[in-house]
């Protein structure tokens, strides 16, 4: 696995920023004898766009998991971009971070590392904050992504208590908005979307995590719109522990195109 630490200016943000990305390649060292061959071809390889939590950065999913080890046995890219505490949203007082995320980043990817762009070939995970911005990223552009994977997400913002022990996030991040039918209410696009238009979606939530009510709402709601979603609530706790498992079973699930 070839592992990049990459510094770029973003136009979106009007300043520079970072992100982590991980290539896959043929060879591999001692103890990945088992590695996957990466399915390159025409297209590139298949890419997961893995985002991090509220408290976190682009280096966490390396520091806290085997990401890399896991990645390299499914032969695919991982891209880890960096997005501070804005809960991937363009801010109120800051910067525009879901324009980054969801227009400026794919296209850079696209232009700099051989990563197939096809529906097929491109997923989204995250935990926590990332685990909203992946499905924010599946619900309001299905057209980009085969499957997403939230890990313990803050899935419903509407019910959640969002000082977070901070009182200037809501204010910075969100302003004087009501999210009710934005791009981040997330069970309002679930509403909004033909069914059969979505990605496949994964659900990981412990029954000890602090959002474990909020996942209960966000599988109610795609029970009741017949969305093609798998939700896993299982013991745990808001934790790398689980977050560990929980994204070796995301590798596990998504439909990684393999080499011929």
């Amino acid at each position: 696995m070839i592992r990049l630490r990459t510094d770029l200016f973003a136009e979106s943000l009007g300043m520079g920023t970072s992100m982590v990305v991980l290539m896959p390649q043929a060879a591999a060292g001692i103890g990945m004898q088992g590695a996957a061959q990466p399915a390159v071809d025409e297209r590139g390889v298949p890419v997961l766009y893995l985002l991090h939590g509220l408290s976190d950065d682009c280096t966490i999913w390396e520091r806290r998991t085997s990401i890399e080890r896991y990645a390299t046995e499914k032969g695919i890219a991982v891209v880890m971009p960096e997005v501070r505490r804005s809960f991937y949203a363009d801010e109120a007082l800051g910067e525009d971070y879901w324009t980054f995320i969801a227009e400026e980043l794919p296209q850079l990817i696209a232009r700099t590392f051989r990563v197939s762009t096809a529906r097929e070939d491109t997923f989204v995970a995250g935990l926590s904050m990332g685990g909203f911005g992946a499905f924010k990223l599946a619900l309001n552009h299905p057209e980009r992504f085969a499957a997403a994977a939230s890990l313990s997400g803050a899935v419903d913002l509407l019910s959640m208590d969002l000082d977070l022990r901070d009182p200037t996030l809501v204010p910075r991040i969100w302003g004087e908005r009501d999210l009710t039918g934005t791009a981040d209410d997330l069970i309002g696009r679930l509403a909004a979307q033909d069914p059969q238009s979505l990605p496949q979606l994964f659900l990981d939530c412990g029954t000890e995590d602090q959002l474990l009510a909020q996942n209960r709402r966000f599988i109610a709601a795609a029970e009741e719109r017949s969305v093609d979603l798998i939700s896993r609530l299982r013991p745990g706790g808001h934790t790398w522990d689980f977050w560990d498992r929980g994204i070796q079973d995301v590798l596990d699930w998504l439909p990684i195109r393999q080499a011929a």
